[in-house]
């Protein structure tokens, strides 16, 4: 019996996609749109700032996959792989989203032997365990995509090439060596999709009103100029090359005319010569470009639900207005959150655990990520919930429940002092643990 009769759909030819209607905002070309919008466009930036501050301050933990000890060791592992990398985690936790300003994001796992400190960066480790870990996720720009790599007549991902500079070579890494993060999945197309598509429209009409405004305002303070030509001059004959070079000359000064301190020209006198004038006409604006130009701010806010970044602008806002929109807002950034966690507990820690195999093979299941919340708890209210649900029996306290208390309260980690705990500062634990192959000595388990 045939596996699968259908496909996707997805319109895409020699690994380059054609979803995206306009071309502006297609492959390449797209990344270079997306880049200019965040780099250039004073409210775009704010709101990614806002974004990336939000989800850099929040807590990314590693939670055991089963209650045993070896559970809780493979955990200690993991987090402790995210700490000692070449780059920090922050530093691959920025590059990560980038996937929101360009619908996706893909990194290289690069892995090393934990054998302690090396003169190589991406070699050397704080821990001396033997173990695999990660030597650093390095980022693949996006600007870099060459295309996407298929299993011939299916929709089965492959892998990513590029042409990075600076030799332009082509390289391919395969999706089995790859975190690969996007934002939203539309006929499982690898490029994601950009927060800022949806801005676009009124990121380019603002930007060209802009531009106006500017040309508008500079004419308004220099005056209209009117060059006018010498009687019996023809400067519109293009078989003539004198009138030509006249015509551009005239053509140079007319446009070259701005209020600044160089403001002026000589022209020789005379009767029937040049003659120069500024016409001077209504310095008023016929239409209220700021009102325009902060219609367009809020529509390009109001597609990533941060219009919050807005308040205070105007006259009109209240707290209780801006608290509820912060909270709608730190909602939808959590999503972004979970996907990083998701691309980590399936495409990344499952492969760090079993290159790791003979430590860890009695695990009940895989360590996962996890991400603490994006806004602070009211603790006088969460203290009273916890009091609630503990007099009531519903909830009784254990060594999970207070792990997340000490998190939210901002309390230091408690103190492991049971006989085969784990011990995080070397990450392995400090009994032997037992394998089909028998025990295994934490200096064995590599």
């Amino acid at each position: 019996m045939k596996y699968e009769y259908g496909r996707i759909g997805q319109y895409r030819y020699s690994g380059m996609f054609f979803e995206e209607f306009l071309p502006e905002l297609r492959g390449t070309r797209g990344v270079q749109t997306y880049y200019q919008m965040s780099e250039n466009d004073d409210t775009v930036g704010a709101i990614l700032f806002a974004i990336q501050m939000l989800m850099r301050q929040v807590d990314f933990t590693i939670e055991p996959g089963g209650p045993s000890d070896i559970d809780k060791t493979a955990a200690e592992f993991v987090e402790s792989c995210l700490y000692d990398m070449a780059n920090t985690w922050q530093d691959t936790l920025a590059e990560i989203l980038s996937f929101l300003t360009y619908g996706w994001s893909y990194h290289e796992i690069c892995y090393k032997r934990r054998n302690g400190r090396k003169r190589d960066p991406d070699f050397s480790s704080k821990f001396n365990d033997g173990l695999i870990g990660w030597s650093k996720l390095p980022i693949r720009a996006q600007d870099t995509l060459f295309r996407w790599e298929y299993k011939p007549g299916t929709d089965v991902l492959l892998g990513m090439s590029q042409m990075p500079p600076p030799d332009f070579g082509v390289l391919t890494i395969p999706l089995e060596k790859a975190l690969h993060f996007r934002t939203t999945s539309v006929k499982n197309n690898p490029e994601g999709r950009s927060i800022l598509r949806t801005a676009y429209k009124s990121w380019y009409f603002k930007s060209r009103i802009q531009e106006i405004e500017g040309i508008g305002i500079e004419r308004n303070l220099a005056g209209f100029p009117v060059l006018y030509t010498p009687p019996n001059m023809n400067l519109w004959d293009p078989d003539d090359k004198e009138s030509q070079e006249a015509l551009n000359w005239a053509r140079d000064i007319v446009t070259g005319i701005k209020q600044d301190s160089e403001m002026g020209i000589v022209l020789p006198g005379g009767e029937g010569g040049w003659k120069l004038e500024l016409l001077h006409g209504n310095t008023g604006k016929a239409i209220d470009t700021n009102a325009v130009i902060e219609r367009y701010d809020k529509r390009i806010a109001t597609t990533v639900l941060a219009d919050f970044v807005m308040l205070g602008q105007q006259s009109v806002g209240s707290f209780a207005l801006a608290s509820s929109k912060t909270k709608i807002f730190a909602l939808a950034v959590g999503t972004y959150l979970d996907v990083i966690c998701d691309v980590f507990n399936s495409q990344g820690i499952p492969r760090l655990i079993d290159l790791n195999g003979k430590a860890f093979s009695q695990i009940t299941d895989y360590p996962h990520m996890a991400h603490g919340d994006i806004e602070d708890k009211d603790l006088a209210v969460f203290g009273e919930f916890l009091q609630r649900v503990s007099a009531s029996g519903i909830l009784q306290p254990d060594e999970q429940v207070e792990d997340y208390v000490r998190r939210v309260a901002g309390l230091p980690s408690r103190l492991e002092t049971e006989s085969g705990t784990a011990d995080i500062s070397i990450g392995r634990t400090t009994e032997p643990v037992q394998t089909e192959q028998g025990a295994v000595s934490p200096g064995d388990m590599a």
